[in-house]
């Protein structure tokens, strides 16, 4: 029997499929699936950008000293909600911890979350990431919302959201690079 493109094609994706059903591997598809059509994230119009009400946040620090928001006003933010049983929270780590390595020092990155620190430490050891994780102890300043994972903002210094992204996105992309140094020199 002689196997042409089509007959490739059929079982490749007869396999793929089966992948889906299989629940131990269907996350990894998930999250395999998410970094190939992650895009860089987009850049909210001009004249849809708000401002945050407020720098009144209190967040506990889970592997970094605990922060009140206070301390972040006047500085470039990233804030991103996840959890370690989301798949498009996980598709995304990787480019987000490359822009934390090279932009730590400039810009507050806040990680944050409600898993419990058994999963977050073996999650974090497995895949030697070591960006700052918070969990929130008071609300968040409004329209920050952290309803849907992963939901990402950058913030500029004068607290207004420049990108409000909602879903897994390329991070270490030119232009979100641009982007922030943009913010920085601003």
């Amino acid at each position: 029997m002689k196997l042409d493109k089509n007959k490739i094609s059929n079982i490749v994706f007869a396999i793929f499929i089966v992948l889906f059903l299989i629940p131990n591997t269907r996350g990894l598809m998930q999250i395999f699936l998410t970094r190939i059509f992650s895009f860089s994230p987009s850049v909210v119009a001009v004249e849809d950008r708000t401002k945050i009400e407020g720098y009144h946040w209190k967040l506990h620090g889970v592997n970094t000293p605990s922060i009140n928001f206070k301390e972040t006003e006047g500085k470039v933010i990233l804030i991103n909600y996840w959890a370690t049983w989301c798949p498009p929270c996980i598709a995304e780590m990787p480019s987000l911890q490359k822009v934390y390595n090279d932009y730590k020092d400039e810009v507050v990155f806040l990680f944050v979350t409600t898993d419990d620190d058994p999963e977050l430490n073996k999650f974090m050891n497995d895949k030697k990431y070591d960006f700052p994780i918070y969990r929130a102890l008071t609300s968040a300043p409004k329209p920050l919302n952290g309803k849907s994972l992963p939901t990402t903002y950058v913030i500029d210094k004068e607290g207004t959201i420049i990108v409000d992204k909602i879903g897994a996105a390329d991070w270490n992309s030119s232009s979100t690079r641009e982007l922030l140094d943009k913010l920085i020199k601003e």
